[in-house]
């Protein structure tokens, strides 16, 4: 088998930069992306606001404590999604194998195509190349030979970069890198990993693998192969994805609220998009799960499962309402969750001719929605909601109708 060539191309401090193209003013000054609510946090900075000390997660408060002088940017999805869908399109120019890891980095496998652009390093200069001069955006690429490593490498000389890690080199990086340098290892999980002795990346490749399989599960095999720096999973571009397991939409409030009014209004939203998506996306589902968090941060998640498959933004409120209604609140709430899961691509065969024209009405409603914006044309129990201000998340992926018409 030959080796394989991958790239991992992370575009650097995506949301502002994209805010700092658009707006020239921006340029060279310390900014911050965030949502508009009351308890919105950075999002991402610029590089010149991450000098100061700003990070993702802070709240305005802090952000400003260390940077008084920062502006802030209310986030615009729009503008994400179009940067990230002409990035993906140029990267397909390369290889057909891109797989869009979030909205601001993607995978690619180059392994065939060194023929036709030149060496791996070539091809990476040649992508950066494009991207800043049709988009105005910089990236940071890694070169290796699987995704762990290629990831690893794309984020050690930001911004900018352009790293090779060629496999003579690996066993003597991984020995000096910090465990929790690799992909998939957190905070929580490496402080675990340092009860056990295990600080480097080295570490825990040497480290017995029957000992962490026992501690960790079948993770514990994962752990082992990463510690090696060995990952065979292949770049799976979007055509080829598995189908979703579940379709929701969560919203942490913009204060802890206790009316069953304002709750039901904040499930009908997150109801209507959950339907729309499941819609769009020809799925039907039997299984309602509602998650609810408190202003004490406790969280609880309960499900319910229908007799019948479901597409419908009323049906899934009246589910979710009614797993509400259940539950005893003895607080505020903070956030709130809903989700289908158990999905199938199955139809619903509708019994009567109150129902068929219903579904034609929602559909009429979501062709227009996709077309103008998310609650251009909304249900009457949706009047007295706010727009949706939040930023998309980082994890976004686009989908393939977005990429094909991008």
């Amino acid at each position: 088998m030959t080796d394989r060539i991958i790239l991992h191309v992370d575009l650097d401090a995506f949301f502002a930069s994209v805010e700092q193209r658009i707006n020239p003013t921006l340029r060279g000054k310390a900014i911050a992306v965030s949502g508009g609510g009351k308890r919105t946090v950075v999002v991402t900075s610029s590089y010149e606001a991450r000098a100061r000390g700003v990070k993702t997660g802070m709240t305005i408060h802090e952000a400003r404590r260390h940077c008084p002088e920062l502006i802030f940017i209310i986030g615009n999805n729009n503008k994400y999604i179009d940067s990230s869908v002409k990035i993906i399109t140029i990267l397909e120019d390369f290889t057909p194998l891109v797989e869009v890891f979030s909205i601001d980095e993607a995978f690619l496998d180059i392994t065939a195509c060194q023929r036709l652009f030149g060496s791996p390093e070539i091809i990476a200069r040649l992508i950066k190349r494009r991207i800043k001069g049709e988009l105005g955006l910089t990236c940071s690429i890694g070169i290796a030979p699987n995704k762990l490593l290629a990831k690893l490498a794309s984020g050690m000389e930001k911004p900018e970069g352009l790293v090779m890690i060629r496999p003579e080199e690996i066993e003597n990086l991984l020995d000096r890198l910090p465990v929790e340098k690799l992909c998939g290892i957190g905070d929580k999980l490496a402080k675990h990993l340092s009860l056990l002795g295990i600080r480097s990346a080295g570490d825990l490749g040497r480290f017995p693998e029957g000992t962490l399989t026992k501690r960790f599960g079948v993770i514990g095999h994962t752990l082992h192969l990463m510690g090696l720096g060995i990952d065979e999973n292949p770049v799976v571009p979007y055509q080829r994805e598995p189908e979703a397991k579940s379709v929701g939409h969560s919203t942490t409030l913009e204060r802890d609220i206790s009316s069953e009014h304002q709750i039901a209004s904040v499930l009908w939203r997150l109801s209507e998009m959950v339907g729309r998506r499941m819609r769009r996306e020809r799925f039907s589902g039997r299984t309602i799960a509602l998650t609810v968090r408190y202003e004490d941060f406790f969280t609880l998640t309960k499900r319910r499962t229908l007799v019948r498959y479901i597409e419908g933004s009323q049906e899934i409120f009246e589910g979710a309402w009614g797993i509400f209604q259940s539950i005893v609140h003895r607080k505020a709430v903070r956030l709130l969750g809903v989700s289908v899961t158990n999905l199938s691509h199955c139809q619903q065969l509708l019994l009567f001719e109150e129902e068929s024209k219903k579904l034609r009405i929602t559909r009429a409603m979501d062709r227009i929605n996709d077309r103008w914006g998310e609650f251009t044309v909304t249900w009457a129990g949706l009047l007295d909601r706010s727009r949706g201000k939040g930023i998309i998340s980082p994890s976004w992926r686009p989908e393939e109708n977005q990429i094909l018409t991008g």
